[in-house]
This record gives structure tokens, C-alpha cells and sequence, in this order.
């Protein structure tokens, strides 16, 4: 059991539960949920993201792959007072919402290439194993975030320079969206904060 602080608050992470690092605290740091706004949140893993926006009055829907990973999230979900303001639902991207719409959308996927031969594949590992070019989750994830969106809703996420920033923004523009992003450089690679909107 490991335990993670955010901004004066306590986040315990199981053992077979992702971490977070420097991306999900990028993504926590640029977090802006209106009250009553109906979010999203795709791979939730401990909940910390789904719970920053729960207390900040947001409806909450919160996914993971990982049972484990989910039953980590509702523990700090219930420590934090919010377990009754988070709907937590196992499921891969957006198969646990089907047909269902959001003001945001807020994800941290998997995007580090590894190659088939050197994947693991276990709980921990797909919080970050990405396919041999980082896009295996990505490219998915981009394909259908338009029509899990409300008229101009948004959408939050990361993406490392190592998995084909540039295919990103591309694929972004040429659905219609309107993008910024803001970096930052870690040591082997720079991590891209993203932000879209729906036109």
C-alpha cells in the first residue's frame, strides 16, 4: 500500500494500482469543472481525478478495465466523501457509456511504446503499455470522443512526445475540434497536457 498526496489531500493506492506521477498531476493541476457539469473520467485507476471533480460539483462517471483499480477508487472515493457523487463502472474506453454524452471528458492513458514482445500485460503494466508505436489506446480513444460529447464539450488528456504527438493534434483538427496544449519536458521524454473543444 502506498500512499500519494495531493494538494493536502491522501490518496492510498493499492499494490496492482497505477501510481500517480507527473501526468496525472498535470491533469490535476489544469482541472476546471464547473458545478453540475457531467464528466467523464476514462481510466480512473485510485479515482484521484474522478474525486477532484465529484468535490468540485461535477456528476461524475468514472471507468477502468481494472476491477481493481476500481474497487482502489471508491476506498479514497469514501475517504474523501465522495463515494455517493461517483459512478464507478468497469469497462474499456467508452464501452461502459454507450450512447452517453458529457460536458468533459478527462483521461490519462496508456501512451508509452512497447514493443509485443516486452509486454506484460498485467493490471499495472496497461496503466502505461501503449502497443509498439504508443497509439494502441489513442487512436481508439480519439475515434469516438466526438460523439461522447456534448455540443462544444471538452475533453482533458496526456500524451507523451514519445507516441506521435503531431498524428494527435492532426487527427484532432481534422475532426473539428479546437485544440491547445501546453508541455513539459521530463527526463526521456516531454509530456503534452491537451485540451479540446468541440465545435
Amino acid at each position: 500500500m502506498t500512499i500519494v498526496y495531493y494538494k493536502n489531500k491522501t490518496f492510498t493506492i493499492d499494490p496492482e494500482v497505477y501510481e500517480p506521477a507527473e501526468d496525472t498531476f498535470l491533469l490535476a493541476d489544469n482541472l476546471d469543472v464547473r458545478k453540475g457539469e457531467r464528466v467523464l473520467e476514462l481510466g480512473t485507476g485510485c479515482g484521484l481525478l474522478a474525486i477532484l471533480a465529484a468535490r468540485a460539483g461535477a456528476r461524475v462517471v468514472a471507468t477502468d478495465i481494472s476491477p481493481l483499480a476500481l474497487a482502489c477508487a471508491r476506498k479514497n472515493a469514501v475517504a474523501h466523501g465522495a463515494s455517493d457523487l461517483i459512478d464507478f463502472r468497469l469497462g474499456k474506453l467508452f464501452e461502459p457509456v454507450d450512447g452517453e454524452r458529457f460536458d468533459l471528458v478527462i483521461f490519462n492513458p496508456p501512451y508509452l511504446p512497447v514493443r509485443d514482445d516486452e509486454a506484460i500485460g498485467n493490471n499495472i503494466d496497461l496503466a502505461w503499455e501503449a502497443g509498439p508505436d504508443g497509439r494502441a489506446v489513442i487512436d481508439p480513444f480519439l475515434g469516438e470522443l466526438s460523439s461522447h460529447l456534448v455540443e462544444h464539450g471538452c475533453a482533458l488528456f496526456v500524451q507523451s512526445s514519445l507516441s506521435n504527438i503531431a498524428k494527435t493534434l492532426f487527427a484532432l483538427r481534422t475532426r473539428d475540434f479546437k485544440v491547445d496544449f501546453v508541455s513539459r519536458k521530463l527526463p526521456f521524454e516531454e509530456l503534452f497536457l491537451i485540451r479540446v473543444a468541440k465545435l
